[in-house]
């Protein structure tokens, strides 16, 4: 843990510096909206000693049947994107006028992986990508063979890696291509708890929080729209608008009826996604099996598919290495955050113009649902 002092405020921005101040604004934002606030604590504290927290805030009726769920920060550091458009809407007070009057429930879903926005990482305070937690444990889990052959590499021994370890790595890239190389690495693993994209080897507090959310509301929902706000993948600023649904064509030809033709799929290879496994919307299926769910995943652009991977074996490999110099930490840090915020005002309003735009669009489609 860090105590030092947090990073300076965005004034008068829905970004922040760090997930405290994204904590504030939100509370403060839905509370002067009037929004219907839940908190569910984390045991733990973040970086600089604070509360940690998924808080949930409801924009309209929550007992309505027709409900749309904005969720940030799935994958920790990725909250910086996901956080400003959920602050973005409730500093709009025209929009919120508009959907308060839509009859659809909003469920503004703050920091589903609090421990990994304030302490700058991707996965949970076990290692573990909430995104591949979603899993039967009693059962046998998912292989990768081509993590298998990578692990060793992926995390070395030493930080920067040694000239061989690139080495091996590019010629893994060069044999395999680069859709294999990343597939291999982010598809989901179990053998590896101090490795990348490992899926745990069972449920993490993440999980178990959003299914006691998800519980509380199945017997209400009748029609769920979802949009989970993602960063990493794809070109710098572009939201990618992904199915976030099982590989089943009504659904995904439902999730392009809301979103546009534009929508693609892990399932067909249209995705600039890998394939994956264990991928958290499988809990509202799980949990609300009454209910017809329609998901997207918006992930936005940042830095090149190798340049997100790198920082990823670094962040990693900080965490096996807690004592490492501080100058090597921070320089880190920075990489990390790099890969998954891109700190512009060109690239913030992007993200806040697109966000809007598919919230509306799955606000009409809710209405006629």
């Amino acid at each position: 843990m860090n105590a030092t002092i947090l990073p300076p405020p965005l004034p008068d921005s829905p970004f922040s510096n760090s997930y405290a101040e994204a904590r504030n604004k939100f509370l403060a934002a839905a509370q002067g909206r009037g929004a219907v606030l839940d908190s569910h604590v984390h045991p733990l504290t973040g970086f600089h000693g604070e509360s940690l927290a998924m808080d949930v805030a409801c924009l309209g009726d929550a007992s309505s049947p027709k409900a749309l769920l904005l969720s940030s920060a799935c994958h920790g550091i990725e909250g910086y994107c996901g956080s400003g458009v959920q602050l973005a809407l409730l500093n709009d007070a025209e929009r919120c006028r508009r959907y308060a009057a839509s009859g659809v429930a909003i469920f503004l879903v703050h920091a589903i992986n609090p421990h990994g926005f304030s302490f700058g990482r991707r996965v949970t305070e076990d290692n573990v990508d909430l995104n591949r937690n979603t899993q039967d444990f009693s059962a046998p889990l998912p292989e990768n063979p081509g993590y298998e052959e990578l692990a060793a590499l992926l995390v070395p021994d030493t930080w920067p890696p040694s000239a061989a370890n690139e080495a091996a790595i590019a010629d893994f890239i060069e044999r395999r291509g680069l859709a294999a190389y990343q597939a291999a690495v982010s598809g989901g693993q179990y053998r590896h708890p101090e490795g990348l994209f490992f899926g745990g080897h069972a449920p993490t507090w993440s999980q178990r929080r959003m299914r006691q959310f998800l519980r509380v509301h199945r017997e209400v929902w009748r029609h769920l729209g979802w949009i989970d706000f993602h960063t990493g993948l794809g070109p710098n600023g572009h939201g990618e608008r992904i199915c976030a649904n099982r590989d089943d064509a009504s659904a995904l030809a439902r999730t392009r009826a809301w979103w546009g033709e534009g929508v693609t799929s892990i399932y067909d290879g249209s995705s600039s996604s890998a394939p994956l496994t264990g991928l958290l919307w499988l809990t509202v299926q799980q949990e609300c099996p009454d209910t017809q769910y329609t998901g997207m995943a918006l992930e936005y652009g940042t830095e090149p598919v190798p340049a997100v991977i790198d920082a990823l074996r670094a962040s990693s490999w900080l965490g096996v290495h807690p004592d490492a110099p501080p100058a090597l930490q921070a320089s880190i840090r920075a990489q990390v955050r790099r890969a998954f915020y891109t700190e512009t005002e060109a690239w913030r309003e992007a993200i806040v113009r697109q966000g809007l735009a598919a919230i509306d669009e799955a606000i009409c489609a809710l209405q006629v649902a």
